[in-house]
């Protein structure tokens, strides 16, 4: 049986927030998430996940999607988006990285990636790798 992340009720009311105001590229991404539409896998979108509130949840899979836009490229933000994903492995979770275009340019590849990733019972990338969809 897979264990759950633990979910935070001070962080509904961010995720809700985060739910009503959605970027494209989350709206594009969401789309063919949304309804087991993906390899028939229940995702949960702007779910609180320890402190965090993460674009995109597979509970069943301990899968988090995220998307990052240009503002990300900068080091401040390359450093806490590998905390952020170290914090979120330690609770026992799989993180997936994209570049927000490679949602836009390339988004069956990252449904492919996300589907393997959804199919493997066990992680295939290392720590604080960042994933794209052109490999």
């Amino acid at each position: 049986m897979r264990r759950k992340p633990p979910l935070y009720r001070d962080d509904l009311t961010r995720a809700r927030n985060s739910r009503r105001v959605p970027t494209d590229v989350e709206q594009k991404l969401w789309f063919r998430l949304r309804n087991r539409r993906l390899a028939g896998a229940k995702f949960r979108r702007q779910s609180p996940v320890g402190p965090y509130v993460v674009d995109f949840l597979c509970v069943d899979a301990n899968l988090v999607v995220e998307l990052d836009g240009g503002g990300h490229a900068e080091d401040k933000e390359i450093t806490r988006d590998l905390q952020r994903s170290r914090e979120l492995e330690k609770l026992g979770l799989r993180v997936l990285r994209f570049w927000n275009s490679d949602v836009l340019e390339n988004l069956d590849a990252v449904l492919t990636t996300i589907a393997e990733a959804v199919e493997s019972p066990h992680p295939t990338l290392s720590h604080g790798e960042r994933e794209t969809a052109n490999g």
